[in-house]
C-alpha cells in the first residue's frame, strides 16, 4: 500500500488576493465605492440623497497640563458647533445645512445637502471642563482643555548602546 502524497501548494491556489494586509482590501472598497457613486450621480432624473459623515477625524494631545483637541469639520460655522465637556469626555457634534435654487424659464431646480458630525472623545485623565477653550479656523476645531492634576514631564536618559 502506498503513502497518500502531501499536498503541496500550487500556483493556483485559493488564496485572497489581498493577503498582505487588509489595507489592499479597503482601497478595493473604496475605489468601489467612489465610482458607484460617479456612476449614480450621473443620472439627473434619479437623486439619491447623500451619505452623511456620522464621525470626523480627531487628533487629541496630551500636553502634559492640558489636552489639545484638532476636530476636522469642513464648511461648519462656529454657531453651528456644540460642545459638552464632562471630567472625562467631550462631545463635539455640528450640522452643515446647504440650499441652491434655480429658476429658468421652463424649470426649477432645489438642492438641499446636510451634514452632520458627531464625536465622543474618552479623556484618559480628569479634566477641568469650566476652563475649556475652543476656536473654529479653516474647517477645523481646536479645543484647549486644561487637566485637573497636570501629568509630570517624564525625565529622559540616554542609554549607551554597546
Amino acid at each position: 500500500m502506498e503513502k497518500p502524497k502531501k499536498s503541496e501548494p500550487s500556483e493556483h491556489s485559493i488564496v485572497p488576493f489581498w493577503k498582505q494586509n487588509w489595507t489592499d482590501l479597503d482601497r478595493v472598497f473604496d475605489n468601489f465605492r467612489r465610482e458607484f457613486e460617479r456612476t449614480i450621480s450621473s443620472f439627473p432624473a434619479l437623486n439619491l440623497p447623500s451619505m452623511p459623515m456620522s464621525s470626523m477625524s480627531c487628533d487629541v494631545l496630551d500636553e502634559g497640563d492640558r489636552y489639545v483637541i484638532h476636530a476636522e469639520m469642513p464648511g461648519v460655522e462656529k454657531k453651528d458647533v456644540k460642545l459638552n465637556a464632562s471630567d472625562n469626555s467631550i462631545e463635539i457634534s455640528a450640522e452643515h445645512k446647504e440650499e441652491s435654487e434655480e429658476k429658468k424659464k421652463d424649470y426649477l431646480r432645489k438642492e438641499r445637502k446636510a451634514v452632520s458630525y458627531y464625536r465622543r472623545l474618552p479623556l484618559p485623565e480628569k479634566v477641568d471642563s469650566s476652563k475649556a477653550a475652543a476656536k473654529l479656523n479653516n474647517g477645523v476645531l481646536t479645543v484647549d482643555i486644561p487637566k485637573v492634576t497636570p501629568t509630570p514631564k517624564s525625565k529622559s536618559k540616554d542609554i549607551p548602546v554597546q
